[in-house]
């Protein structure tokens, strides 16, 4: 881990996802921010629900004094007005990118969490925050990055990025295909269906614009999340992938200092959730840092192995 430290908020814009990809641009769209965290702490990769006017918004919640992420859900009314927060879902290991959907009659959560070595999917119980572990996709020797599931042609897809190398954690996109949500899931004999590194990653839900099915992807050519581009569809099936990438979504002016970058764009209805970021190389984080690594070997010289 590097010295700076990415620092996200999520945003609410007054949009639908598709104007914005229409557009091309969040210039001139209001943003909702979500409240301010205390110093190195960040909420990310925003999803959401809409639920009785109540607008639930899903989140990574992270503190680097920790590291290990966690899921909460920030609750809106339908003016856009904060209600509460709670915690909805921490596990031993790190959970981030928590995609919420509907299907077969039931609310589901695939969130990230590769350092568990497998991708639980998870049925809601009591909405918001009651959840229980429905299956484990099995993708063979995949562990899969940021999935995103999407019904589509009649089969259900699930975009994904292996945890084999950073490199390919942030530049192969891969593609499995099921009959059922709960599979069985093939992975798609062309696997990796793209490779470039400015868009692959998924950051966002899926949704048909213009006949063609299009997924967010995150542009990490320079930095991870450094922009969110339109990766369109022109085939998808079992046999063959075409795909081709648009111009990365362009941010507001307004969203200073978060002007960094962007690693999320997802669809609610009629508002679009984002995240965006500034980086923080201070004095405070570099001794952060420090602090933690000075734990850590610690616990190595006081804790060894096989003791």
């Amino acid at each position: 881990m590097g010295l700076r430290k990415d620092i996200w908020r999520v945003g609410i814009v007054n949009s639908p996802l598709q104007h914005i990809l229409a557009q091309g641009t969040l210039e001139g769209l209001p943003v909702v921010w979500t409240p301010p965290m205390r110093r190195f702490c960040f909420r990310a990769d925003p999803f959401g629900l809409w639920r009785d006017d109540r607008l639930y918004v899903f989140v990574e919640d992270y503190d680097y004094r920790v590291r290990v992420g966690s899921i909460d859900v920030l609750i809106y009314d339908k003016s856009l007005h904060l209600l509460e927060q709670r915690k909805v879902l921490q596990t031993p290991w790190h959970l981030s990118y928590p995609y919420v959907f509907e299907a077969d009659g039931h609310t589901w959560m695939l969130p990230e969490a590769f350092r568990s070595g497998k991708l639980t999917l998870y049925r809601c119980r009591h909405f918001p925050d009651q959840w229980e572990e429905a299956t484990v996709i099995d993708l063979g020797d995949d562990i899969a990055i940021d999935a995103t599931p999407f019904f589509h042609d009649g089969l259900w897809w699930l975009f994904y990025m292996p945890a084999t190398s950073r490199t390919a954690a942030v530049g192969a996109l891969h593609l499995a295909y099921a009959p059922s949500l709960l599979g069985p899931w093939q992975r798609h004999h062309a696997n990796p269906v793209r490779l470039d590194n400015a868009s692959t990653r998924p950051g966002g839900t899926p949704c048909v614009h213009n006949g063609k099915l299009v997924l967010p992807v995150q542009d990490c050519t320079h930095t991870y999340g450094g922009a969110i581009r339109p990766l369109t569809f022109d085939t998808l099936t079992p046999d063959r992938v075409v795909t081709h990438a648009g111009a990365a979504i362009g941010q507001n002016d307004s969203f200073a200092p978060y002007t960094e970058g962007m690693h999320t764009l997802a669809g609610v209805g009629p508002v679009t959730l984002i995240d965006a970021k500034y980086t923080d190389l201070s004095a405070y984080g570099i001794g952060l840092q420090a602090w933690r690594e000075v734990r850590r070997l610690g616990a190595r010289l006081f804790h060894p192995k096989g003791a």
